[in-house]
Order: C-alpha cells, then structure tokens, then sequence
C-alpha cells in the first residue's frame, strides 16, 4: 500500500514538473517571439500602404498618424467593421491621406480596398487587400495577379467626370475582363465613392 501511493506521489510531482516546465518553455518562447511577430506584421502593413503613394511623397511613419474614423465615415465608406484613415506627410503638411474602404458588392462578397488621394482630390494608388472573386476570372483586381489597378492612378472627380466613372461595357473609361464585369464594376463605384468622400472631407484631412 505504501509502496503504491509513494508511486501515485512520485508520478503526481513528475507530472506536475513537467507543467511546470512546459508552461514556462510556453510563455518564453511567446515573449520571445511576440515582438518579433508584431514588427514583422507593423513592416507589412506599412509595404502595403506604401504601394498606393508615390516613393518619397511623404516622410511620416503612417501609421502613427492615423485619424479617428467615426461609424458615420465608416459606414460612408462602405466599412461599418470600421476603418482607418492614414495621413501623409512631408514636412509637417498633410499631403496624402490612405483610406480603408469597402467595394460590398463584388461577385463573391466584399472586397476590401486601400486608396492613397492627395490633397488635390487625385487618386495616388489602389490596392485590393482582401476579397473572394473566382480565382483566374475575376480576381485580375488584384495587384498580384495583373495590373489592373494602375489605371486608377492619376484620376479624380473631375477626371473623368461622373458618367465615366464605370467600366468600359457600361460606357465609361476603365477597362475589365470580358466575362468578369462584376469585380471590376464594384471596384470602379468604390473608388469613385472614396473621391466623394474625400472632397467632402477635406478640410478635416487636409486642413485650411
């Protein structure tokens, strides 16, 4: 009888080191890695919204400089998950501004936009960052699979005008795929509603 519970008390504290052991080889090797996860996710955040400004058009860390976005912008914006908006500077000054949005009404769902404008209302860069259109048919969007996105650069409320702003089957200047209409159409309308926004806008972006 004694000789059985000195085993169960000799098993019971080897199991007990054992936790003791693997908890504490657990939570160092999370403190371990927790910052080098977080500075690898901050370094790819930060590349992507690089790819919709121009190289050398800002000196600020973007994302230090990010705007509140009320549930009233989000929602304006498509993003009632909520959204962010990232300000760009050079020299102090507000030159850019990067706008988390929403296209709600592509083939396969949402898809989920980045749009750089500057302060003169003029689109700088668009990216796709996360939807679900049909893989080699609609998904041409995105930046990875083609070049489509380019065209947005250089365009503004202005140019073109209003009637304009849809793809070239439903009589307005951007071109998409035959076959795969709907990705690029909702894409077109998002965009084209971020420029709205920001014209709106403005002056809380910008400033005077």
């Amino acid at each position: 009888m004694k000789t059985m519970l000195k085993n169960s008390t000799r098993g019971a504290l080897t199991l007990l080191a054992f936790s003791v052991v693997f908890t504490a080889l657990m939570a160092g090797t999370y403190t371990f890695t927790r910052n080098i996860v977080q500075k690898n996710e901050l370094d790819a955040k930060t590349a992507l919204l690089a790819q919709v400004l121009p190289k050398g058009s800002y000196d600020n860390n973007l994302l230090q400089d990010v705007k509140a976005a009320s549930s009233a912008d989000c929602k304006r914006l498509n993003n009632e998950a909520g959204c962010q908006i990232y300000l760009a500077k050079k020299d102090g000054k507000t030159v850019a501004a990067v706008i988390e949005t929403v296209a709600p009404d592509g083939y396969s769902g949402k898809i989920k936009l980045l749009v750089g404008v500057n302060r003169d209302g003029v689109v700088q860069g668009v990216r796709v960052i996360a939807h679900k259109e049909t893989p080699g048919l609609g998904d041409y969007i995105d930046a990875a699979k083609s070049a489509w996105s380019e065209q947005f650069g250089g365009k503004s409320l202005t140019n073109p005008a209003d009637n304009g702003w849809k793809v070239k089957k439903d009589g307005g200047q951007f071109d998409s795929t035959a076959g795969a209409t709907i990705s690029p159409r909702a894409v077109v309308k998002a965009v084209h509603n971020v420029l709205g926004f920001v014209n709106e806008q403005r002056a809380s972006l910008f400033g005077a």
